[in-house]
């Protein structure tokens, strides 16, 4: 759940569900930061975007997941065709998706990818590392938006991010892996960079996916709120 014993789980309640699209095959919505995607096992992790979706859509299924600091576009579907259809899609790596982060120093290379094996790091789960002998190929594109400069003078960049790969804290361990970890990570970053921002600095701007039963080319997204 948290690698800081001292964290306690304080999950945003406005908007308590911030629904971007709904038919009768799929919801999607706009994760805020901090809320966890499903259950944690604690009692005081049960507050969830799953439970709250339940609450008014009861057949929504999760397809897939952002971590809890992480905010952005997530889909659910809402029948089982549905839910195998957008799954397969997500395996076979047929969904688009984008990244919007702030991260530490400046990224001097307008454009780039990141292909660093990922593996969990058991000892400090769940936090994951580059390991490779043994970890799954994972593949992350970025590109430079713009570089800021506080007024102590440290610079940071606001950088999108195209994962190519899913792995768990893919993007996270990516920026950490070229010396740029993202503001406010209290995973992986150092205390420079968990200074500079009360939230983890990620958003999930777009995601598109083929619609399960149409087939028309869905392409949904929200506008970052850190910048």
């Amino acid at each position: 759940m948290a690698a800081n014993p001292d964290f306690i789980y304080q999950p945003p309640m406005s908007p308590y569900l911030d629904i971007v699209y709904q038919d009768n095959d799929l919801v999607v919505l706009n994760k805020p930061s901090g809320l966890l995607t499903v259950p944690g096992r604690l009692p005081e992790h049960q507050d969830c975007l799953q439970n709250r979706v339940l609450k008014v859509l009861p057949t929504a299924t999760v397809v897939h997941r952002l971590d809890m600091a992480t905010s952005g576009i997530i889909l659910m579907a809402l029948n089982k065709p549905a839910h195998v259809a957008i799954s397969r899609q997500f395996e076979k790596r047929l969904t688009q998706k984008c990244y919007i982060a702030r991260v530490f120093g400046k990224i001097e290379n307008a454009t780039g990818s990141v292909d660093q094996p990922l593996i969990c790091d058991w000892p400090n789960r769940p936090k994951q590392k580059v390991d490779f002998e043994q970890g799954k190929a994972s593949l992350t594109h970025y590109k430079v938006l713009s570089y800021r400069e506080s007024t102590d003078g440290k610079t940071t960049t606001l950088v999108e991010l195209t994962p190519v790969t899913g792995r768990s804290h893919q993007l996270r361990v990516h920026m950490l892996s070229l010396g740029h970890p993202i503001l406010g990570d209290r995973l992986y970053a150092h205390e420079q960079a968990l200074a500079m921002s009360k939230r983890l600095q990620l958003h999930a701007k777009m995601l598109q996916v083929s619609h399960p039963v149409s087939g028309e080319t869905l392409t949904f997204s929200k506008a970052c709120p850190f910048d």
